[in-house]
């Protein structure tokens, strides 16, 4: 029964390892989020705002592109298409640079 224990323990040890080590590497978001913090904040739309202007001031030390900064916006923002409208608020997801390595 022990020897059935341990066993299990080590084949439960030697896989989490595998597993493991390759977290984070192919992270759909593009950036390893163990590595930073994400931080919220509301902001409002200005005229002459778009998605893309957006993501190219927020992006920053995110470790994401563009498209992928994007995807996060409305995802978090629950858009379904790429409109937005001056007067309106919308949640921006940034990363501060005193978490960078």
């Amino acid at each position: 029964m022990i020897r059935q224990l341990i066993v299990l323990l080590l084949i439960t040890l030697l896989g989490s390892r595998a597993f493991g080590s390759s977290k984070g590497q192919n992270s759909a978001d593009g950036f390893d989020a163990a590595a930073i913090e994400r931080y919220y904040t509301s902001i409002q739309i200005q005229q002459g705002d778009s998605l893309w202007s957006i993501a190219c001031k927020y992006k920053e030390n995110s470790g994401l592109t563009v498209e992928q900064y994007i995807r996060e916006l409305k995802n978090i923002n629950g858009l379904k298409e790429d409109t937005i409208h001056s007067g309106h608020y919308l949640t921006v997801m940034y990363v501060t640079s005193d978490q960078l390595p």
